[in-house]
């Protein structure tokens, strides 16, 4: 293991358990400390040769990808109002979805997106996010009106940088000529796209809006109720809206005449 590494840097065999992974290394330790070089001891490993190469790419290795497009097809369904709509266009044309790219104004309604126009659209450039990798949202929202034609019910697409940097390994392992176990590693860099799909659809009832009604006329008598309390107890001048609230009527003694 390199010297670089803390846990590896040994003096005697005892500094290096057998079994023990070396922490922040690349292996497993043997039980022997051996010499690196002419200054450095280090833990002995059980571990893949070579060890990983952290060597960072200078410029992005498939460049065209940003010609590349992306095909989204998103089905909703509202159950309530027993309604489902897809994104995409209803067309008899074979060739349509081969020739359109999404454009937020001239063309909506294709499914088609370019990966470039996406990038950009999320506030990157494709070359600095291909070279290290990253991960773009792509949030599908869906706003229907149900009272208008379905035709108008059309999703709406936005784009958000998530992390600037993704990338991942992958390996396949086999055997070589003198029955070796070996192993080719991969560490790849990438764009990666998240798709949410949010919504909400309304439809007008006439009993929803009785009973909404009906709810916002009481609570406007209610309301009348609580203002005349608030004024007549616990107001400062709540004498003076006695007064203007209500009459006092003083009548004199009932005499009755003999005849």
């Amino acid at each position: 293991q390199s010297p670089s590494v803390l846990d590896a840097v040994c003096t005697e065999d005892a500094d290096c358990p057998v079994g023990n992974p070396v922490v922040r290394g690349n292996g497993i330790k043997t039980g022997k400390c051996v010499m690196f070089n002419t200054t450095h001891s280090t833990c002995e490993i059980y571990g893949w040769c070579p060890v990983e190469n952290n060597t960072l790419p200078r410029k992005p290795l498939l460049a065209e990808a940003e010609n590349f497009t992306l095909f989204i097809k998103n089905t909703i369904h509202f159950t309530k109002f027993n309604f489902s709509k897809c994104n995409t266009l209803q067309t008899s044309d074979p060739t349509y979805f081969k020739n359109c790219t999404y454009d937020p104004f001239f063309n909506p309604s294709c499914p088609v997106f370019r990966v470039r126009d996406m990038v950009e659209a999320a506030g990157e450039t494709f070359g600095d996010l291909a070279l290290l990798g990253g991960s773009i949202g792509v949030r599908i929202k869906w706003d229907c009106d149900l009272d208008h034609p379905a035709a108008r019910c059309q999703p709406q697409y936005s784009f958000s940088l998530q992390d600037r940097r993704y990338n991942f390994r992958t390996a396949s392992y086999y055997w070589d000529s003198q029955r070796r176990l070996c192993r080719n590693l991969l560490k790849l860099y990438g764009i990666r796209f998240d798709i949410s799909v949010h919504g909400q659809a309304g439809k007008f009832s006439i009993i929803p809006a009785a009973v909404s009604f009906g709810t916002g006329i009481a609570f406007f008598g209610a309301a009348t109720v609580v203002c005349d309390l608030v004024l007549l107890y616990l107001d400062a001048k709540a004498d003076f809206y006695w007064k203007e609230k209500f009459e006092e009527v003083r009548m004199g003694p009932l005499w009755r005449d003999e005849v």
